[in-house]
C-alpha cells in the first residue's frame, strides 16, 4: 500500500530530492496547487496522508483533523509558527524543523546589509547609475566598522555566525539572550541579559531571534527609542517582530539612521507600503536563506525527519518533544 506525504508548498524548482528519498520507503508526494486552508483539508480527506510538509503555508487544527493518520508535520525552515503546535502536540502528531540548514546565508546576509548600510552603497549605486559622481551624495557619514558596536539580539546558531563574522570587520558584538552568559559566548563577544543595555550601546542592531508570543511586536516605539539615533536596525528573521507603523515613525523623525530588512509582516508588500518609499531602508525579498547548498540541505533533512518519525524514530530536529 502507498502511503502520501502532503507538501504544501515550496519555494524551489522540485522535490526530485524528496521524491528520491521517500521512493525507497512506498512513499508517495501529493501538491498543494494554492495551499489555503480550504485545499489542504480537501486533499488531506482524500489522500489521507501520514505526514505534512510546509514552507509558508499555514497547517491550522482544521487541516490536521483531516489528516487522523498524520505522524509528523515536517517545516521546511527553522521558524514553526505557521503550524498549530498546541493541536498536534495533543493528537499525538510529531512537528519538526530544520535549524541549523541556512545559518552561514542568513549570516552572509546581515554581513551584507550592515556594509551596505556603514557604506552607503545603495544611495551612491543609485546616484551614480542616474548620471552623478558625489561620494557625499546620501547626506550621510561613512562609519569605520573597528570602532563600532554590533547588537545581536538572539544568539543561536545564527547570532553566532552572525559575531564570528563581525569579529573579523572588527566590529565590537554584544550579543542578548534573557539567560546569556559571559561563558556562553566566544572571545570577543560581551555577552548581557539587558536588552536596554544592548540598545543604546550598539551602532547596529541584528535580529536573529523566533517568531513567537514572546517576539511578537518586539521592536516598538519604546525599542526604537533606546536605539542610537545614529543607528541602523538590521532584520533577517520574521516581519512580525517588528510593528512597522513605529519602524516608519522612527526612520522618519531621525529617531535611528536606518534600517535594512529582508522579512515584512506581508510577503510579497503591497507596493504602497511606506517603508518601500524611504531612502533609508534597504528591503529585500526574504532572500537571506538561499543558496542551492542551503536548499538542497533543506529538502535532505526535512524529507529524513519524515522518514525517522514514520519508522518509530525520534526525530533529530522534534520541536515537540513532549
Amino acid at each position: 500500500m502507498t502511503n502520501h506525504v502532503l507538501v504544501t508548498d515550496y519555494a524551489w524548482p522540485d522535490l526530485e530530492i524528496e521524491r528520491g528519498i521517500f521512493s525507497e520507503f512506498d512513499l508517495e508526494i501529493v501538491t498543494a496547487v494554492e495551499g489555503d486552508e480550504k485545499e489542504l483539508k480537501t486533499l488531506a480527506q482524500k489522500v489521507d496522508p501520514v505526514a505534512i510538509m510546509t514552507n509558508w503555508k499555514i497547517v491550522s487544527a482544521a487541516v490536521l483533523a483531516h489528516a487522523p493518520r498524520c505522524k509528523v508535520v515536517a517545516r521546511y525552515g527553522v521558524g514553526v509558527d505557521n503550524i498549530d503546535i498546541d493541536y498536534a502536540t495533543k493528537n499525538g502528531v510529531m512537528v519538526t524543523n530544520v535549524p541549523d540548514y541556512c545559518y552561514q546565508e542568513v549570516a552572509d546576509h546581515v554581513m551584507a546589509m550592515l556594509l551596505a548600510c556603514a557604506r552607503n552603497l545603495v544611495p551612491l549605486a543609485t546616484d551614480t547609475r542616474r548620471g552623478g559622481w558625489d561620494l557625499h551624495h546620501s547626506g550621510r557619514p561613512f562609519a569605520r566598522l573597528a570602532d563600532q558596536k554590533l547588537g545581536i539580539v538572539g544568539f543561536g546558531l545564527i547570532g553566532r555566525a552572525v559575531a564570528q563574522r563581525a569579529l573579523g570587520f572588527g566590529l565590537k558584538p554584544l550579543a542578548y539572550t534573557p539567560r546569556l552568559t559571559a561563558g556562553d559566548v566566544p572571545r570577543g563577544v560581551t555577552a548581557t541579559q539587558n536588552l536596554d543595555e544592548l540598545l543604546t550601546n550598539s551602532d547596529y542592531v541584528s535580529l536573529n531571534l523566533p517568531a513567537n508570543p514572546q517576539t511578537a511586536g518586539l521592536v516598538d516605539s519604546q525599542f526604537l527609542a533606546k536605539m542610537k539615533p545614529t543607528a541602523y536596525l538590521i532584520n533577517t528573521a520574521r516581519g512580525a517582530i517588528i510593528d512597522e507603523t513605529a519602524i516608519y515613525t522612527a526612520l522618519t523623525t531621525g529617531q535611528i539612521r536606518g534600517a535594512a530588512l529582508d522579512v515584512l509582516q506581508k510577503e510579497a508588500p503591497h507596493t504602497q507600503n511606506p517603508l518601500l518609499t524611504l531612502d533609508n531602508v534597504i528591503v529585500t525579498p526574504h532572500a537571506a536563506f538561499y543558496s542551492p547548498a542551503a536548499i538542497a540541505e533543506l529538502q535532505h533533512k526535512a524529507a529524513s525527519q519524515v522518514i525517522m518519525a514514520l519508522h518509530g524514530k525520534t526525530p533529530t530536529y522534534l520541536v515537540n518533544g513532549e
